[in-house]
């Protein structure tokens, strides 16, 4: 796979579906899961899919300089003029990804709820109570659980291990976003990263490998 692939700089791989672009080889999988869905009394919708590194970047950027709420693990907004550069960084990585290391990048990723079952005049958060018990999207997220497996899909944050926090909503086609991620190394990241402008970028490459392995391979396995 191409450089540009890997880090948001390629959209050669895509395909429009539902008003976003995801990577073609994901296609079918999805659609039969849709299906599923639909039979089962969902309307499984994507919120969010392939994200350039130009977009990934202006979330970090907002969020690092202010602009944008930084969230704590509970989604408690914390106060950006209290945090050190590598504490704003680590606070960003729990909810928002690198530029360049966002697995939305390959295509392969999608952020999914029922729109029907979004209540009337509702935003969706996408944030955990959401999916949770007693949350709008709680049937859809079981649904979800016992079903995404027979399409090769999987929820790489399904549990809290210290790096992302838990995204019940972030789906992932197994067949080839693994492969992706093997080729996603912290060599690559670094040459991509110096050459970019991304906010607080000389301590995240004095510290990519560390953050490599703490938010980008730390992922739930199949």
């Amino acid at each position: 796979m191409s450089d540009g692939l890997l880090t948001g700089q390629s959209q050669e791989h895509l395909v429009p579906v539902q008003q976003h672009q995801i990577h073609q080889g994901v296609v079918s999988a999805f659609t039969a899961m849709a299906n599923a869905a639909q039979q089962a009394g969902f309307e499984l919708t994507i919120a969010s899919g392939f994200r350039s590194f130009e977009r990934q970047q202006m979330i970090w950027d907002n969020k690092f300089n202010g602009l944008r709420p930084i969230l704590d693990s509970n989604s408690h907004p914390l106060d950006p003029n209290k945090l050190t550069d590598e504490q704003k960084i680590e606070a960003i990585l729990r909810w928002s990804a690198l530029p360049g290391a966002s697995r939305h990048h390959w295509g392969t990723d999608i952020d999914v709820y029922a729109r029907n079952c979004l209540p009337k005049d509702t935003q969706l958060q996408l944030e955990p109570w959401e999916y949770q018990t007693g949350g709008h999207q709680a049937e859809f997220a079981d649904w979800l659980d016992q079903n995404m497996a027979q399409f090769e899909f999987f929820l790489p944050y399904q549990h809290d291990l210290g790096g992302v926090a838990n995204e019940p909503w972030h789906l992932s086609y197994h067949p080839i976003s693994q492969t992706l991620m093997q080729q996603l190394t912290p060599e690559l990241l670094h040459r991509t990263l110096s050459h970019s402008q991304v906010a607080g970028r000389s301590q995240i490459l004095a510290n990519l490998d560390r953050l490599y392995n703490r938010y980008i391979v730390n992922i739930c396995e199949v």
